[in-house]
């Protein structure tokens, strides 16, 4: 029973949490128990509108609520215990503040008496968090419980999303209290002004050679539809940032390519040569700018347009010509409304970015020396073959670099990946995104150093009937390391090597299907029995561990 207005009811700080989640509207929580927060478990035994998802790592956990925060734009839901299982799921937090991911991590902490004798698990995690989370900070009084949850739904989704970590003493949580519920929170974003638009439309109307930068986060289906109609009228270029693949269809003529780790060197190219870039929700990241060397810092010698959701970051990095302070939604309403001339003079500029990106996303033909499975025609498969609304997870390695070139992706929220570039993130991410949509097709791209980071949460998709398809890319070594490693140190291998263990018998052990594929031409046959396997499935796929990129072999490494 929750309390109101007129007729609070004593409930312990447990149950006011939980009836606090409900209201601000939380379906779903990620979680490994502890004792710190018996009394919120306690709480949602009587609150089956929650799905309760147990995971096996705190990491994992963590990785589950912030994907799940990507596919929803409300906050992801976590709750780890104290100490070991706070930092553990650290990493979930600083992929969430670095993707501008929606997120409360919920920490149970020791009891309030004993703070500052280092007790068991005592960690300060404000002190821990604060440099990380938009807001960390620690509930004192169970009576406050409202007040600081609603703060927390507000600060996690308004103006640039993020991350907040609340820490709960679990003599807060058992403690008796009368309080009013708050009300449901509501995010803001800050919306341009009537001079902003007028002064973007001016730009383009000057330009010759302009380019779209797109990205950020919490793209709805408002914002995809206004920022494509934009592009269309103004038959504009586009680049996506890194891991943002996926706000525009990959298949449009204005889309250009990704602008991430393995780029086509010719759309850097038309970034240094555009004399107008205009970056839409994007913070222009070292990723996204090689470095920070396709647009020169401070100022850019190309004209630089702005359109950011956070104040902070107009003017961090990059002085733009045009900082405009809006979030996407109201943002790409201001682009829709823009009205472009009768002609653009850019329209062979558009063309032929878009013949370079055509062009660099053709598999190139395979190295005579290639052995196992060729990469470049597995993930082309994919693309052709998945329905337009599947979910595409990855973490970090090379084997990324195949995906993110060769797989068009068509829908909005269907690229789940860590711009920070964690390992480990993509099969959390997809369990998160099956049990979001069971519906869809759920695929998880993993090289074998990254599957390793969190292999138990196959048992986490088992006991979920979570039927989620993983692909691990098994070429037996820390491949972006070891490409690093022969650039600096050729012909110098170490700690690079990885020692796999039967990943076909790990898996079936966790209660999955699995298959290992040693030959490209055996690929699709094998995917399509993991498609109908009717349990989560894992395909090892063996590779050439001397094919570095798609294009280079670790022989071939420049120094």
């Amino acid at each position: 029973m929750t309390a109101n207005a007129s007729s609070p009811v004593a409930r312990t700080g447990g149950r006011v949490l939980v009836d606090q989640l409900r209201i601000h509207g939380t379906e779903r929580i990620f979680c490994v128990p502890g004792e710190s927060f018996l009394d919120v478990l306690d709480a949602l035994h009587d609150q089956p509108a929650i799905d309760l998802i147990v995971t096996k790592h705190e990491g994992a956990a963590a990785n589950m609520a912030e994907a799940d925060g990507k596919l929803t734009g409300r906050p992801g839901i976590c709750f780890v215990t104290r100490g070991p299982g706070a930092t553990h799921a650290s990493c979930g937090v600083h992929i969430a503040a670095q993707d501008s991911t929606p997120m409360i991590l919920f920490v149970g902490q020791i009891a309030r008496e004993h703070k500052g004798r280092e007790a068991f698990q005592e960690v300060d995690y404000a002190a821990v968090f604060g440099s990380m989370a938009k807001w960390a900070a620690e509930i004192d009084d169970p009576a406050r419980i409202p007040e600081m949850v609603a703060r927390a739904f507000q600060v996690a989704t308004s103006g640039r999303p993020g991350p907040v970590v609340l820490a709960l003493p679990e003599d807060v949580l058992d403690n008796m209290v009368d309080c009013v519920d708050a009300a449901p929170y509501r995010a803001v974003a800050a919306a341009p002004r009537a001079e902003d638009a007028q002064a973007l439309a001016s730009a383009l109307r000057a330009a010759e050679r302009p380019l779209v930068i797109a990205g950020g986060a919490n793209w709805t289906e408002a914002t995809v539809r206004d920022f494509a109609a934009f592009v269309h009228a103004w038959d504009l270029p586009v680049a996506c940032a890194f891991r943002r693949q996926d706000v525009l269809d990959n298949r449009d003529p204005h889309y250009v390519g990704h602008l991430s780790l393995g780029v086509n060197p010719k759309l850097a190219e038309r970034v240094e040569t555009a004399d107008l870039i205009v970056a839409f929700g994007t913070r222009l990241g070292d990723i996204a700018t090689d470095g920070y060397t396709m647009l020169e810092v401070p100022r850019p010698k190309q004209k630089l347009v702005h359109i950011h959701a956070d104040s902070f970051e107009l003017g961090r990095v990059y002085q733009a010509a045009l900082p405009i302070h809006a979030g996407v939604e109201p943002g790409a309403a201001m682009l829709a409304s823009l009205q472009p001339p009768a002609q653009v003079p850019w329209k062979s500029w558009t063309a032929g970015a878009r013949a370079d990106h055509e062009a660099f996303v053709t598999p190139p033909k395979p190295h005579s020396e290639l052995s196992g499975v060729n990469m470049s025609a597995a993930i082309s498969h994919l693309s052709s073959v998945l329905p337009e609304d599947s979910v595409v997870t990855n973490g970090a390695g090379n084997y990324a670099v195949w995906l993110h070139r060769f797989y068009a992706y068509k829908r909005p929220r269907t690229e789940l990946a860590p711009t920070c570039g964690a390992m480990g993130y993509g099969l959390p991410a997809a369990i998160a995104a099956k049990l979001r949509h069971p519906e869809k097709t759920v695929v998880c791209l993993a090289g074998d150093g990254c599957f390793l980071m969190y292999p138990q949460e196959i048992a986490t998709a088992a006991a979920h009937g979570v039927n989620l398809i993983v692909v691990v890319v098994n070429n037996r070594m820390y491949g972006t390391i070891r490409m690093h490693q022969e650039r600096r140190y050729p012909g110098r291998q170490s700690g690079t090597t990885i020692v796999n263990p039967d990943f076909v018998g790990m898996a079936r052990a966790c209660g999955a299907w699995a298959e290992r594929v040693e030959k490209t031409e055996d690929f699709a046959a094998a995917f399509e029995r993991a498609r109908n396997a009717g349990k989560p499935a894992v395909l090892e796929l063996l590779t050439d561990p001397l094919q570095i990129t798609p294009a280079m072999r670790v022989t071939e490494m420049p120094t």
